[in-house]
């Protein structure tokens, strides 16, 4: 890997912060207890552990440490709260509330409980992928169990406004349930305050660990409960077996302690530099066009189309130098377009020259300055190679 490589993909994980690893490196060897071992030192140190951890996360997020379950990240906490829902609640009815721009986690669990008899309605977005608050109560109905809407889209990084979503979904006595991924860590986050019920999120997106999670689990007012997706010894109040992953979890916690304490600093930082970022190419690259809303979303995102410039071109020119995005990284792989921007309106074309910057913690002005210029010369590049940009620019197209 080259050593000056700028990593601008932090939507798709952070680098692991130092001072989360030192929390973390006691619980591979000198502490290696479970935290179920309760006839011993070691088990009771690493219970210890994992319940400071515990409260860490819920400070966090406001709620009490009894409504946080840990899991392995937030694609099973997704899981565990739609498919939870859905059996536990199947008798009230079995209709879910969700939203197309909604993380492949959300969709295809949607899709799964589909197959097991749910039914699904699927809100639209407008242009700058917000849902109408108008179309989301008219979908209610009474066999409505459950609306699952992501808090902070993890390609636009678009705010939904949840506290209104939820004041919905109060009024009709249906249970709500977010995806928070991106916004724990990054923005003050609420689930009570907002009236969510259920939210999923995970360390890896703010400087923790990969492969641990949490699922938010509201506990009074109402007492909201799941069906587990795994059956074993019970743990997480029966809602998640498993022996747990004390290192993980203490890395959780610290990165929770972090970012709790360095929030408010690093939003006006990130800010800065997204928005320098932003003026930069937009003035710069001629028809260059900002994906979302630039009122409502997080500090640290942008997502810019460059028309004419096929995205995974364009990176072609750079990869070796910048780290960034054309979409999700859970369907980097596949040749489609982002399902997140064709909701918004945007045509294939687009979609397809549109790339994802997300800024995080260890990135410095003068990474960002030399991957504003770098994006720059590449679009120009695959502009330069492209008879549909010289088409376009003779007023054929």
């Amino acid at each position: 890997m080259p050593d000056e490589l700028i990593y601008l993909d932090n939507n798709a994980t952070t680098p692991c912060d130092p001072r989360v690893v030192e929390a973390m490196l006691p619980y591979f060897y000198d502490k290696p207890g479970n935290a179920s071992s309760r006839s011993h030192p070691f088990g009771w140190v690493a219970d210890e552990a994992a319940n400071l951890a515990r409260e860490q996360v819920a400070q966090l997020i406001h709620s009490d440490p009894r409504e946080v379950i840990f899991t392995s990240g937030a694609t099973e906490s997704d899981n565990l709260a739609l498919k939870g829902v859905f059996e536990l609640y199947r008798r009230k009815g079995a209709h879910i509330i969700t939203v197309k721009t909604e993380h492949k986690a959300v969709l295809d669990a949607c899709g799964h409980i589909e197959k097991m008899g749910g039914e699904v309605t699927y809100l639209d977005v407008d242009a700058s992928g917000l849902i109408r608050l108008e179309e989301l109560e008219a979908a209610i109905r009474p066999d409505t169990i459950l609306v699952s809407i992501m808090w902070a889209n993890n390609e636009t990084g678009v705010l939904q406004p949840m506290k209104a979503i939820g004041d919905i979904c109060d009024k009709h006595g249906v249970l709500l349930m977010s995806d928070a991924t991106q916004a724990v860590g990054k923005i003050p986050v609420s689930p009570k305050d907002a009236g969510v019920h259920l939210m999923a999120f995970s360390a890896h997106k703010m400087y923790g660990p990969k492969g641990v999670g949490a699922l938010y689990v509201c506990r009074r007012q109402p007492r909201v409960k799941v069906a587990p997706l795994i059956d074993g010894g019970g743990h997480e109040q029966g809602m998640r077996s498993g022996t747990l992953n004390v290192p993980g979890i203490v890395g959780f916690g610290k990165a929770a302690e972090l970012a709790m304490q360095e929030m408010e600093q690093e939003t006006r930082r990130l800010s800065h530099l997204r928005d320098k970022l932003e003026k930069t190419l937009l003035e710069t690259v001629e028809e260059s066009s900002l994906n979302g809303t630039a009122e409502h979303r997080l500090p640290h995102v942008s997502n810019i189309a460059f028309r004419h410039a096929e995205a995974e071109g364009v990176m072609m020119t750079f990869n070796q130098q910048v780290a960034l995005s054309s979409g999700s990284a859970c369907t980097s792989a596949s040749v489609e377009p982002s399902h997140v921007l064709l909701a918004m309106g945007r045509n294939r074309e687009l979609a397809h020259s549109s790339l994802r910057f997300s800024l995080g913690r260890f990135n410095t002005e003068a990474e960002v300055d030399i991957a504003t210029e770098v994006v720059r010369k590449g679009v120009e590049k695959v502009r330069s190679m492209s008879p549909v940009w010289e088409m376009f620019k003779e007023g054929m197209l």
